[in-house]
């Protein structure tokens, strides 16, 4: 009697060892029919799906052409020119301030004509000729119109 009631006891461990493996990582007895150890959850074995052999055909035959027009006919057709007449009138009534060189945007030497009154007069006589003959130029280096 003992005998038939360890047989009722015992379960079946040779069809549960069949059913189960261990996991690679972690040594979990886990189901063997899991991808992923529920435990650790890292993958055991890889997926065994049937993979079609996928084709692709990449023919790009497309050529890019970029063409860079420059419709302006002056270079500098919308550069903000100063007047010549204006800094002569200014050169010729208020030059030994220097007014002039500020109007060209020449801070520097508009500074330097209002502390010296024009280098005594001499500096001024000499940007009124250089602003009638047309040598005089603002602070980009561009001739006044």
């Amino acid at each position: 009697m003992e005998e038939t009631m360890n047989e009722i006891v015992k379960p079946d461990l040779t069809q549960e060892q069949n059913n189960k493996k261990f996991c690679k990582h972690c040594g979990e007895k886990i189901d063997k029919e899991c991808i992923i150890c529920p435990k650790c959850g890292k993958q055991v074995e890889n997926l065994t799906q049937s993979n079609p052999s996928i084709v692709i055909n990449n023919s790009n035959n497309n050529v890019n052409t970029n063409t860079n027009t420059n419709n302006n006919v002056h270079p500098h057709a919308f550069y903000p020119y100063k007047s010549k007449w204006a800094a002569f009138f200014l050169c010729l009534l208020v030059g030994v301030f220097g007014v002039h060189r500020f109007y060209v945007g020449k801070v520097g030497t508009g500074i330097l004509y209002l502390f010296t009154l024009g280098f005594g007069g001499f500096g001024v006589i000499l940007d009124l000729l250089l602003i009638l003959v047309g040598a005089f130029r603002d602070k980009a280096g561009m001739p006044l119109k």
